[in-house]
């Protein structure tokens, strides 16, 4: 009889869901991948082992309707901005492997001028280097700076292109909004081809600080 009861005990008591944050962002994970890895459509991005400035910058953003993305939206509204911090804190932990660079499509000339306006820069349309502002190594910068490889060709372009176009903001001054309409599309699409087909480094961590001030002014730090 008591074997009985404590058996039928068990089998009323519900499981105790599990309360982690892995467990509580399964949500993102359905667009950005396993982790956070990033999705095999070329859109959604790697979010793993991302600043986690970085990442907080850009859920705020979303939330408050400066990147405008419906679902982003409806997802985030209703977070603080404590809780979106330990989101972000969650996915800067996380150290991943990537996955293989993409193949380039581009010919090798437009292959070279990517190359030149990430490691240069050109100065004739007054637009820094993307090594000067993401480092060296192209792996970001604490505490808000992000990397520039392991990022699909296609998300890359959209992003620049959005920059571009003025439908992604970052707080004034807006640096990458000056940079991007600086660059013609062919210009964009070359940027683009290149770090994408780049290597990540290992470690592929961002660097605790850049060795030089910013070449431009940027609200609240590069995004």
């Amino acid at each position: 009889m008591a074997l009985a009861a404590l058996a039928g005990a068990a089998l009323a008591a519900p499981p105790k869901p599990e309360d982690t944050m892995a467990q509580r962002v399964l949500a993102c994970t359905v667009c950005h991948g396993e982790a956070g890895r990033a999705a095999a459509d070329g859109f959604h991005p790697r979010i793993a082992g991302k600043p986690a400035g970085y990442l907080f910058n850009q859920l705020v953003a979303f939330r408050d309707g400066r990147r405008p993305y419906a679902l982003m939206t409806a997802l985030l509204e209703p977070l603080s901005d404590a809780y979106l911090r330990d989101i972000a804190a969650h996915f800067a932990a996380l150290d991943l492997p990537y996955p293989p660079p993409q193949a380039p499509t581009a010919d090798a000339a437009a292959l070279a001028r990517g190359r030149q306006l990430v490691e240069a820069g050109d100065k004739a349309l007054s637009v820094p280097a993307c090594a000067a502002c993401h480092g060296a190594r192209l792996t970001g910068a604490q505490p808000a700076t992000p990397g520039l490889l392991g990022l699909p060709r296609d998300y890359l372009n959209a992003q620049l292109g959005a920059w571009r176009s003025g439908e992604r903001r970052a707080p004034a001054p807006d640096c990458m909004a000056k940079v991007a309409r600086a660059l013609a599309p062919a210009d964009i699409a070359a940027v683009a081809q290149w770090l994408a087909a780049q290597p990540v480094p290992k470690p592929a961590r961002a660097a605790d600080a850049l060795p030089a001030p910013l070449p431009l002014d940027c609200g609240g730090g590069a995004r």
